[in-house]
């Protein structure tokens, strides 16, 4: 079956996630539990979009020195792989859980830098991809040395052209021309919706109103994410407050990353306004109770859908 959404990763990351109890700067430490996730953004949203049973392709740059833990991540999740490889090794992130302080520790490596033609080689994928008719198209993460932030704007215009919908999520300038561009879904965090607007989003009126003011800009359902607080979601005329209750947090890896699957998910099933919130909510729930980038049964996102709690807001 041919994929019917496809996500792009510019800037995958292989994930390693370190349990440390009690963990102390400047001291030794001593690791309790370690995984390693292929993960970035784009690859964790097909992920868990392939974890509902959707067809999902990826494209994006990949290093060929550690290509290979890709290569068998998408073939057991039943990704199609549409990934260009380039010299040198995808970045790693490191994430230091400690479960004593409920803390969590990240430490970002450098990946691999590309150029134009890489973009224009991943564009091509994309190309490809789209005529074997896709549905939609999710530009996520962040941008590697060496491209412009108006790679995402580009391929927003690939993907429209090639008849799908498009769902944004990155930050900075890749986010301020992503939005001039119209997409159908993006999923910014206050902080950044902030930088973006120039404004400090400091309580849930403010919030609201930055969301509207992406909808009268023409995008087409935004979702800002809130951390614990939950989620302000706004399409059209609507505006909804997700309210997740308290949760036990194993780790934040693809936490937003789900977010975003979540609300594909709900697009391609057509869901209301106030489902897709308490969903796309449940998504990212799952997610924080896993370690690394995976995302319980189907049936315990449906049950924590059921303890999510939606507010209809009123228009700003």
């Amino acid at each position: 079956m041919s994929p019917r959404i496809a996500t792009v990763s510019l800037n995958s990351a292989v994930d390693q996630t370190v349990t440390v109890p009690g963990f102390t700067a400047d001291a030794v430490n001593r690791v309790a539990a370690s995984r390693i996730d292929a993960g970035g953004k784009g690859v964790n949203v097909a992920s868990f979009l392939a974890h509902f049973g959707h067809e999902v392709a990826v494209t994006g740059l990949l290093g060929l020195e550690n290509e290979a833990l890709f290569a068998r991540h998408f073939a057991a999740a039943g990704l199609v792989d549409a990934c260009l490889r380039l010299p040198g090794a995808t970045r790693t992130n490191v994430k230091i859980v400690d479960p004593l302080q409920d803390q969590v520790t990240d430490l970002n490596f450098p990946g691999i830098a590309a150029g134009p033609a890489d973009l224009d080689a991943v564009a091509a994928r994309l190309t490809d991809l789209l005529a074997q008719g896709l549905d939609w198209v999710a530009l996520c993460g962040s941008l590697p040395e060496g491209l412009g932030p108006e790679a995402y704007a580009h391929l927003t215009a690939i993907a429209r052209k090639g008849g799908a919908k498009v769902a944004v999520d990155t930050s900075g300038p890749a986010l301020a021309l992503a939005l001039a561009a119209c997409p159908d879904i993006v999923k910014p965090n206050t902080a950044e919706l902030g930088a973006h607007l120039g404004r400090s989003l400091t309580d849930l009126e403010a919030v609201m109103a930055a969301a509207r003011d992406l909808i009268a800009e023409g995008v087409g359902l935004v979702a800002v994410s809130m951390g614990e607080a939950g989620a302000v979601l706004a399409r059209g005329d609507e505006i909804a407050l997700a309210i997740p209750p308290a949760t036990r947090v194993a780790s934040t890896v693809g936490a937003g990353d789900a977010m975003v699957a979540g609300l594909i998910h709900c697009a391609t099933r057509g869901l209301s306004l106030s489902d897709t919130a308490a969903l796309a909510t449940a998504f990212s729930l799952g997610a924080l109770g896993e370690i690394g980038p995976h995302l319980p049964p189907q049936d315990r996102i449906a049950g924590l859908a059921r303890s999510v709690t939606v507010k209809t807001l009123p228009p700003v």
